[in-house]
């Protein structure tokens, strides 16, 4: 039996977690709001730096799974799991995915590498931000081809979409050696050699980029058996935390057509009134609850590396997927003509649940997945 199973409390938010929200979310909302967000992804620097350096290291969230022994919080996944709620909230234009996440997840997974404690360490105080390099279309346990080599620490091949590379100082690339064997490289992006293109994406918040390696000096992280375990272990991780911001989104979904229906008349009634309205709302709240409940306990089994992680976290991604997408599309729609705007911040919100419905696996990835886990063919 599971060891969070037998209790609810995991689902509730501890009180370092309830004080870590406000801080979280008042710097957010001071730091990048929404005009300022609005204004920034029509230029060439789609991601906010000074918000990123801000709230990755002054405040922490950089370092919140990271032990003290190497500059961390000492905290865990469900500290983490809040700030990307926030984060989702505010549909912030930051790297959190790529370095607080993968990133970290993967070098986490592998504290037993000469390299790791001090790139951990780089990564928590600020020195580095990073990011994995796979597709971010990638789901947990699925990482096949990997079509980067490694010949006497040099590194050539392509991976295309890859999540928060235009910022990352440091790039960990999975490899295959001459032997067949998977490694893991860290890349410096300035290097000779290496090439990152942006790509098109559908959210202009979290733009994908694609990674070009020609003969790119590495240095070796691990070799062998483990690399594969940690990048799992990434993998599985960004799931929980992509559920956790999908969350965020459905509750600024939810809140701020709320606030609009209570002062939007039509006919002289606010459009509030109208039970049609209502139903859709109550609808919406129902689905944020569900989507929170999941969401808490993938990020729970997380933390603690329970039994149950693997299916927390798709039924946590099957459902929250679907649900961030289904608010987004309610916000847009009841907000009337101004959602349809360009001008107003609802289609942020629907791009980005659209492209976190793409990314780390797609709903029926997940379901097939899930099927597999509990013992149920994927097709009945």
């Amino acid at each position: 039996m599971s060891t969070l199973t037998t209790s609810a409390e995991h689902l509730l938010y501890s009180a370092d977690e309830d004080d870590l929200r406000p801080a979280v979310r008042e710097f957010l909302t001071a730091a990048v709001p929404v005009p300022a967000i609005l204004a920034r992804i029509e230029t060439e620097e789609p991601y906010d730096i000074s918000a990123w350096s801000t709230l990755a290291y002054e405040i922490g969230a950089a370092g919140l799974p990271i032990a003290e022994t190497w500059s961390g919080a000492g905290a865990s996944w469900r500290e983490a799991g809040v700030v990307a709620e926030e984060i989702g909230r505010a549909a912030a234009p930051l790297p959190y995915l790529g370095s607080a996440v993968l990133a970290t997840a993967a070098l986490l997974a592998l504290t037993n590498h000469r390299a790791v404690p001090q790139l951990l360490t780089d990564l928590a105080v600020g020195r580095l931000t990073a990011t994995l390099a796979v597709p971010v279309s990638t789901a947990p346990a699925s990482l096949e081809a990997v079509t980067v080599t490694a010949r006497r620490l040099e590194l050539t091949g392509n991976i295309t979409s890859v999540a928060d590379l235009l910022t990352a100082d440091l790039i960990l690339v999975p490899s295959t050696e001459i032997d067949g064997t998977l490694s893991l490289y860290a890349v410096d992006s300035s290097a000779a050699g290496v090439v990152v293109t942006r790509g098109s994406s559908l959210d202009l918040t979290r733009p994908l980029s694609s990674l070009r390696l020609d003969s790119a000096p590495g240095t070796l992280v691990a070799h062998g058996h483990d690399v594969q375990s940690a990048l799992d272990r990434a993998l599985t991780v960004a799931a929980a935390m992509l559920a956790c911001e999908q969350v965020g989104i459905t509750e600024y979904c939810l809140e701020s057509t709320v606030s609009y229906a209570k002062t939007r008349y039509q006919f002289g009634r606010q459009i509030g009134s109208y039970q049609a309205i209502k139903h859709r709302l109550a609808d919406m709240h129902l689905d944020l609850v569900q989507a929170r409940a999941v969401a808490r306990y993938a990020t729970s089994c997380v933390a603690v590396e329970d039994p149950d992680t693997a299916i927390a976290v798709s039924v946590a991604q099957a459902f929250c997927s679907r649900v961030a997408l289904r608010a987004a599309e309610e916000a847009l729609q009841l907000h009337g003509g101004i959602g349809f705007t360009w001008e107003h911040p609802a289609h942020l919100y629907l791009k980005r649940a659209k492209a976190d419905q793409l990314a780390l696996g797609t709903v029926d990835a997940h379901q097939s997945r899930l099927a597999d886990l509990v013992g149920l063919s994927s097709t009945a």
